[in-house]
C-alpha cells in the first residue's frame, strides 16, 4: 500500500461490483487506506467515511425483454474511521441468506473531506466458500 497507488474515484461517491473468484456466503469485509504518517499531504480526507455492502444477484433479462435488473441485498452499512488502524473489518449481516453469491457491491457514500476524489487502497472479502463438492455431485 503506497500513497496515491489506490482505487481513486471522483467526488465522494462512488460504487464498485466486485466478481468473486467462487460462490460465497460473506461474513465480513474488510476497507484499507493510508496513514497519515505516509501521507504525502500529511492528511487522509480522501478515505472513505460512510460505506454500505450488499450482496448482488445479477439478473439478464431473456431475448426480447427490455432491461436487465439487479437484485441487491444490504449486508451492513459502516463508517470507516481515520482515526484508528488503516485496515478495518466490519462483520456482515448475512445470517438470513442461506446461499452463497458471487458478486458483492461496495458503496461509499461519503469521505472524510475532500471534494475531489475518494481513494480506496484495498478491499477484502470475508467468508465460506460454497461447497462445490455438493453442487457437482452427479455431473461427470
Amino acid at each position: 500500500v503506497f500513497p496515491g497507488n489506490c482505487w481513486a474515484f471522483k467526488g465522494h461517491q462512488g460504487q464498485v461490483v466486485i466478481r468473486l473468484p467462487a460462490r460465497v456466503q460473506l461474513t465480513a469485509i474488510t476497507v484499507q487506506h493510508i496513514t497519515k504518517d505516509v501521507s504525502p499531504s500529511g492528511t487522509i480526507i480522501s478515505a472513505p467515511k460512510e460505506i454500505a455492502v450488499f450482496l448482488l444477484s445479477l439478473c439478464f433479462a431473456p431475448e426480447g425483454v427490455d432491461a436487465d435488473r439487479d437484485e441487491e441485498t444490504l449486508l451492513g452499512t459502516f463508517t470507516y474511521s481515520v482515526s484508528k488502524e488503516p485496515m478495518q473489518t466490519f462483520p456482515l449481516k448475512n445470517t438470513l441468506l442461506p446461499r452463497a453469491f458471487s458478486h458483492v457491491k461496495l458503496l461509499v457514500k461519503s469521505n472524510w473531506g475532500n471534494p475531489w476524489y475518494t481513494c480506496i487502497y484495498r478491499v477484502q472479502v470475508h467468508g465460506r466458500m460454497e461447497n462445490r463438492k455438493a453442487s457437482t455431485e452427479g455431473q461427470d
